[in-house]
């Protein structure tokens, strides 16, 4: 009997010591939350203007809340990776992971949805869970599956007409419509200049489901490398395939049909690229 009202005792103590540990993390992430509200409010106050009495001051100051809204959100997810490592045998870390899932890279999200952790059956952790099946459809180490659609010509062309030959293949999925994906294609534009000719191909998957739209975009990006689509928008068979549930989107497969990366985006895929392709 004693034993058992120690154990009590004990757990109790764990339990208001992890409460007092926890609230400075909840503090910190809802002033976070508080901090992004404003500076949506900001934009959306000055995304409002017509857009041709915008003075440069404003311009400048939207650049800013942008600016901030970057760093804001790689302090938010440092800190939610931080709890779901500090607190991996509670349940207080689902909801964090569910705010940072979709940039978080395979081994981060990987280790997060590890069925060991004390958050994993909690229902914040449905939706990141879900993520990470799609992730395993092209996670790095296996191979491509092939994808058979049409090019802007209406030709019908195969993911294997540019795979396995001798060549890294940068499958990038994307559509006219998406904002960030035209915020990102110079940077794809860029690499495909460093690299093309040091052994790069890049194969463009549109999630386009109007060929109008899709082929205006690829002119004015200046996307110089193939293109391929289905034209079903989300029902792509891309989608189901290879798990894209958000784009951009891309998988960088090795000469021998490997995939190696995904989600390369910013500096990231110049440096992966100047890595592989030395």
């Amino acid at each position: 009997m004693k034993k058992i009202i120690l154990m009590a005792a004990l757990a109790t103590t764990v339990f208001t010591a992890n409460a007092q540990d926890i609230k400075p993390y909840e503090e910190k992430m809802s002033q976070i939350e508080a901090q992004y509200k404003k500076l949506e409010a900001d934009y959306q106050a000055l995304g409002k203007k017509d857009p041709t009495t915008i003075t440069d001051a404003e311009k400048a100051k939207l650049n800013e809340i942008v600016e901030k809204a970057d760093s804001l959100y790689n302090i938010q997810k440092n800190t939610a990776l931080e709890i779901a490592r500090k607190f991996k045998d509670t349940k207080f870390p689902a909801k964090y992971v569910a705010k940072i899932m979709y940039d978080l890279e395979f081994d981060e999200l990987k280790e997060l949805c590890d069925p060991t952790t004390g958050y994993y059956n909690e229902p914040e952790m449905a939706k990141p869970k879900q993520l990470f099946d799609s992730y395993k459809l092209r996670q790095p180490g296996s191979m491509y599956k092939d994808l058979t659609m049409e090019d802007l010509n209406g030709k019908q062309v195969k993911l294997s007409d540019w795979v396995g030959k001798g060549k890294y293949v940068l499958v990038d999925f994307w559509a006219s419509w998406c904002g960030p994906c035209r915020k990102e294609m110079p940077n794809v534009v860029e690499a495909y200049k460093r690299f093309k000719d040091k052994g790069l191909e890049i194969i463009g998957v549109s999630f386009d489901n109007k060929k109008l739209q899709w082929s205006a975009a690829v002119e004015k990006l200046g996307m110089t490398w193939p293109q391929m689509s289905d034209l079903k928008g989300w029902e792509s068979a891309a989608s189901a395939l290879y798990g894209i549930r958000s784009i951009p989107s891309n998988i960088l497969i090795d000469p021998q049909g490997k995939i190696v990366a995904m989600d390369l985006r910013e500096n990231k895929l110049q440096e992966v690229l100047a890595e592989k392709l030395k």
